[in-house]
């Protein structure tokens, strides 16, 4: 068991600590006691999480376990003090993986099923988990006199605009930092490709030793997993935050996962990504550079991140650093540098980079002015809804709409209309696909039923007072409108416009269905050459 001590005073790293959920504020810390009066397993990403709601008497806090199906001792009616950073998600606020330790569980009461504090009954919860007490108390080493819980590992993320800016070096930098303070530091994983000003950065720092693949008659080294959490040290660097691990590595197809299952194991990670690798922007830089990106991120693995830090560079310096040798072979600097490496290219993916950092420290920003002025009204009231079918294209609306959701800090739902006919076995597959992508860029799936999609997409908007409608272009011939009642776009249009609702119309682009650009059924190591600016 980890012991650990709550944050103490008014601020946490520079963000305030809010001590009752009614207090609590997106991007804070929150140290709270409360009783758990919910427990359920729900998807997230690809896998499941454990979600528990705690209640301290001034509102409710999702605590949301990644990966996890259940946790040890929160059940219903477990109280528990718990710590972490509040983030929103479909309206509600949620603390992903947060520190948390059983108020007295030895003299706890195992509450009847369905029943929460004093008996009093509770909603029955979907998929809801046992209360996981008699999995604390018959653990190796039993419960330690302080009734401490495994705390989650803090997560740190370099983030850069391209290949070459310094993400690499700036993780091996502050391991260095860390090492002379004391903290037991260890590589995991660490790329050098080759350059010796990075490979010099590593000098004294542990490294666990890879593991040797077989695959397709070429060998891979890949992180070891396992090892890692055998040597469990205080920090771990693993570098390629997207990088597809060579099928028989492990048991995770991406090293994000696990990175996730290191957090999960109360291991701090630093790790560093490319911009164009985020599942929400991977689209916006194939268009720009016209190179494919097929090792994607899910958004909410980065977004969840303690600190994300932009290491920056101008595109005149990566430049001159990819004619001097130090990013790629000579043999691939001049086609590099008329493609992805273009001064054009560089500068918008610089911007998108400073874009999304923004995102994070504008949400800081609103957060302290709501604290300081409150009579100001400085929270926006926007909500995003994208309507979307199975047509080829679909993906990259979604996309589209989720970077406009998140310039505006607007909650984001995802709306599929069927009129309860069976479905096409394509139409299946392509709609499991974006609910995938709703889910990697943060957005709520709904699926509705109604014969008329316009009025029922009209009346979800009503209900869950959306501001703004985003919606693709017509695939329908003016001969099908005729037919069909009418262009479904002007009709939407102009229900929209009779209830104060904005509407984007987006091209649809074919060729982004994600075919071969899924982040989570990705390209095999060995399969194809290496994207430029990996």
């Amino acid at each position: 068991m980890s012991c650990f001590t709550f944050a103490e005073g008014d601020t946490w790293g520079g963000r305030p600590v809010a001590r009752a959920v009614r207090d609590a504020r997106t991007r804070a810390r929150v140290v709270v006691t409360g009783t758990i009066s919910a427990v359920e397993v729900v998807a997230h990403g690809i896998g499941p999480a454990c979600c528990c709601t705690i209640d301290d008497g001034t509102g409710r806090l999702d605590l949301l376990f990644l990966g996890r199906r259940s946790m040890p001792g929160l059940g219903v009616g477990a109280r528990c003090r718990v710590e972490g950073t509040v983030l929103a998600e479909g309206g509600r606020l949620v603390v992903w993986n947060p520190l948390y330790r059983l108020e007295d569980p030895t003299a706890a009461s195992l509450p009847p099923p369905g029943a929460g504090p004093g008996g009093v009954p509770l909603p029955a919860a979907v998929g809801s988990v046992g209360s996981g007490l008699e999995e604390v108390l018959s653990a190796p080493g039993g419960e330690d006199a302080d009734g401490l819980v495994e705390a989650a590992g803090h997560f740190r993320v370099y983030l850069g605009a391209a290949a070459g800016v310094g993400k690499t070096v700036a993780m091996l930098d502050e391991a260095q930092r860390r090492r002379r303070r004391g903290a037991d530091v260890v590589i995991g994983v660490a790329e050098s490709h080759g350059r010796p000003v990075t490979a010099a950065r590593a000098a004294g720092l542990e490294v666990v030793p890879r593991r040797l693949v077989s695959y397709r008659d070429a060998l891979f080294e890949e992180m070891d997993l396992d090892a890692l959490l055998r040597r469990r040290p205080q920090v771990a660097l693993v570098d390629e935050l997207a990088h597809t691990n060579a099928p028989g590595s492990g048991r995770h197809e991406k090293r994000w996962q696990d990175v996730l299952e290191l957090l999960e194991s109360g291991v701090d990670v630093i790790t560093t990504v490319n911009i164009q690798h985020l599942e929400s922007i991977a689209d916006a830089v194939e268009r720009i550079t016209g190179v494919p990106v097929r090792e994607r991120v899910p958004d909410w693995v980065v977004r969840r991140a303690d600190q994300i830090e932009l290491v920056d560079s101008s595109p005149e310096q990566l430049r001159r650093r990819m004619l001097h040798g130090n990013i790629y072979p000579p043999e691939k600097v001049s086609r590099a540098l008329t493609h992805f490496f273009r001064s054009d290219n560089l500068t918008a993916l610089r911007e998108l980079a400073l874009r999304f950092l923004a995102d994070e420290t504008e949400e800081e920003l609103l957060e302290h002015l709501l604290r300081h002025e409150t009579d100001a009204l400085w929270e926006t009231a926007e909500r995003i809804m994208v309507g979307v079918t199975a047509a080829p294209g679909t993906d990259a609306i979604v996309r589209r709409a989720s970077r406009m959701a998140s310039r505006i800090k607007a909650d984001l739902h995802v709306v599929h209309i069927t009129d309860g006919d069976h479905r096409k076995g394509h139409d299946v597959a392509q709609l499991a696909q974006l609910r995938q992508v709703a889910a990697d860029v943060g957005a709520s799936w709904h699926e509705l039923e109604g014969e008329d999609p316009v009025e029922t997409l009209i009346d979800f908007a009503r209900r869950r007072h959306i501001t703004q409608i985003v919606i693709g272009s017509s695939q329908r011939s003016r001969w099908q409108e005729v037919r069909g009642g009418g262009s479904i776009v002007k009709r939407l249009t102009r229900r929209a416009s009779g209830v104060d609702v904005d509407v984007h119309i987006i091209a649809r682009r074919h060729g982004s269905d994600g075919r071969s650009r899924r982040s989570h059924g990705s390209q095999r190591p060995g399969t194809e050459k290496k994207e430029e600016g990996g």
